[in-house]
């Protein structure tokens, strides 16, 4: 009986011994005494509301020095709008910091994220007009090999003073561009690059044609087709086409005048070498993020 009396007497000790720890990390006692009573923001804020940071973090920091939950405050502070990640810590004896990283935004995604420099997605914050960057879009899985593609396109199209204003891969992996002249090219689903890279080469022939260049589709195995937006000179043409055949499946040459088409000839015969493409991993290059704004209501 007295070993009995032994282990409970040892068991009753210890807990009047950890209970008053337990209570104190849990926040049942000590809040008053261990209290959070300074917030410490670092990260250059540019669009982050520290308002709006400070409202989120406060209901964590009132359980005291000990209680606080670091890993929810967190949580919560990443899920703010703007805000890429996020580190809450706590430093001895009173203060809270919070360290945040925003999103740096590089290109519209679809009709309601944008993509940040990071090649991460998030929804477009309210009240914001991102109308200025580049749209892009295509299965989620693939950002890196649309903003791959899309910098290839710009280096491509940017000695002819041309912007690459929009870059999409549809749901079967057909890709489109449109150039900030307004200039729609369709590229289709195979050799995408070198397509484009011949077709760059003849661009500034194109160009110099009085009429303005609307459509071009690349989809031909030895050419494409284009459409003016004027009527063609040749009146066995018809505006829109420039020869036979069929995209992706037969040779086509392109016909809107005899030196376009000598001129298309040697291009789409020339072996031109692929750019290579980072590694979808890799950081893309930043694009000016004075581009996005906010709008007051």
């Amino acid at each position: 009986m007295s070993n009995v009396l032994r282990v409970l007497t040892w068991i009753l000790a210890l807990a009047l011994v950890a209970l008053p720890v337990v209570a104190v990390f849990n926040g049942w006692i000590g809040a008053e005494r261990w209290p959070l009573t300074r917030l410490r923001v670092s990260g250059a804020l540019h669009r982050v509301d520290p308002a709006q940071l400070r409202a989120v973090v406060m209901p964590y920091a009132q359980r005291g020095f000990f209680a606080v939950q670091l890993g929810q405050a967190q949580d919560a502070v990443e899920r703010l709008p703007w805000v890429e990640r996020a580190q809450v810590r706590k430093r001895w004896p009173d203060t809270l910091e919070v360290i945040v990283v925003e999103h740096k935004p590089f290109a519209r995604w679809g009709s309601d994220r944008l993509l940040s420099v990071e090649g991460a997605l998030f929804p477009v914050p309210r009240n914001v007009d991102a109308s200025a960057l580049p749209q892009l879009g295509g299965p989620d899985a693939q950002v890196g090999e649309v903003v791959a593609l899309y910098n290839e396109a710009s280096a491509l199209f940017a000695p002819m003073g041309l912007k690459v204003d929009a870059l999409v891969m549809d749901a079967r992996g057909s890709w489109s561009l449109k150039l900030g002249s307004g200039l729609d090219v369709v590229i289709g689903r195979a050799d995408a690059r070198p397509r484009l890279q011949r077709f760059a080469r003849l661009l500034p022939r194109l160009l110099g044609d009085p009429r303005t260049l609307q459509r071009a589709d690349l989809r031909y195995t030895n050419g494409f087709s284009l459409t003016w937006a004027e009527q063609s000179r040749d009146p066995g043409l018809k505006s829109g086409d420039s020869g036979p055949g069929t995209p992706d499946s037969v040779s086509a040459r392109a016909t809107a005048t005899p030196a376009t088409a000598r001129e298309a000839a040697s291009v789409w015969n020339a072996r031109a070498p692929l750019l290579r493409v980072p590694r979808p991993a890799s950081r893309v290059p930043a694009f000016s993020s004075s581009a996005i704004s906010s709008r007051t209501t």
